[in-house]
């Protein structure tokens, strides 16, 4: 599956192939920045990469147009937005599709006591009407798709019929491709961390909501964390969206790729050496080390030598003058090790 060329094989025609849902790499705050998206774009040429949750007020208000900044390797790359002002999403939405993102998605699924603050996430949950309104703002406004992330209720929404009413909100608003973190969210009580951990997973609840919207396209996130995994969930819905556990172990995205479309298994060195004309040129730009080298820590996740590659790089990668040297030197006693 490797090299990429500099010109994306991955067109943005396939953002509206419904098959380029199958796998997805969920939007983390603090993780899949550009660099991380680079990265895993090379374990999986087909996945679908989300950017981290950006305000509508900072692209609209703040002129963060930073914040858009992706390279043409990352398609189909979709842009997150978070925000609950029709107007400004849509402006904030207009931005993302101009700098050629494939897809707009709308946040209503993180609890941070900061989004909340702000109106937007997962409190959004309580107010299907007004997401509503967010979306058909948004739609009109762009011509690339334009998605929603939830969770399947907030606080004491225990029932089906919340989750029922919200996905009909949504499809009455335009709505085509719904990604659903199949637990509920704690807007009091919890930190972030726990309402990832500690709501139950209610996988049920999604798969009967494909059963009852089959013309919905319905992606699964939540607690999935191997290629088994993945494949039961396919064969109730329609896409997996992995969080985490593509971050801690990325070579799970190429077993997931060799898994679902028979690629071959990169070579995990081999996967590095294609990060090392990326490294230098951000490098040379400017960019420190250790922005792009944390991405790579968990590349040898349960192989031999893979304590002693995050321990090289996470000592050195933040010093002055650090650079590709120091990746091959965490390289070189890996490999005696196995």
């Amino acid at each position: 599956m490797l090299p990429l060329s500099h010109e994306s094989h991955i067109t943005q025609g396939l953002s509206r192939n419904i098959d380029s849902f199958r796998v997805c790499v969920a939007p983390m705050m603090d993780w899949t920045d550009r660099h991380c998206r680079y990265f895993h774009r090379l374990l999986s040429p087909r996945a679908r990469l989300y950017t981290e949750m950006v305000t509508s007020a900072a692209l609209v208000r703040g002129k963060q147009l930073r914040l858009l900044e992706h390279s043409q390797q990352e398609h189909p790359v979709a842009l997150q937005l978070g925000g609950s002002e029709p107007k400004e999403l849509a402006e904030a939405a207009r931005l993302g599709a101009e700098a050629g993102y494939d897809e707009i998605n709308l946040n209503v699924g993180c609890p941070s006591d900061r989004v909340q603050s702000g109106k937007f996430g997962a409190c959004l949950m309580r107010e299907p009407a007004l997401v509503g309104d967010c979306v058909k703002a948004m739609r009109d406004a762009v011509d690339v798709l334009v998605t929603v992330k939830c969770r399947i209720g907030v606080d004491d929404q225990d029932d089906y019929a919340g989750l029922q009413h919200f996905t009909e909100t949504m499809i009455a608003a335009g709505i085509e491709i719904l990604a659903v973190h199949a637990r509920k969210a704690w807007l009091q009580g919890l930190s972030p961390k726990e309402n990832r951990e500690i709501p139950p997973l209610d996988y049920e609840r999604v798969y009967r909501l494909k059963r009852e919207f089959p013309h919905l396209t319905v992606i699964i996130n939540g607690g999935i964390t191997t290629v088994e995994q993945v494949q039961a969930h396919l064969a109730q819905v329609d896409g997996v969206m992995l969080g985490r556990a593509a971050y801690h172990d990325p070579y799970l995205l190429a077993r997931v790729e060799a898994a679902l479309y028979g690629e071959p298994l990169p070579e995990r060195d081999e996967v590095l050496r294609h990060m090392r004309p990326y490294i230098e040129a951000e490098l040379a730009r400017g960019t420190s080390l250790k922005h792009i080298s944390r991405h790579l820590l968990g590349l040898y996740q349960g192989e031999p030598g893979a304590r002693g590659f995050r321990r090289l790089i996470s000592e050195g990668a933040h010093l002055p003058g650090a650079g590709w040297d120091l990746i091959e030197q965490a390289m070189a006693p890996r490999r005696v090790a196995a």
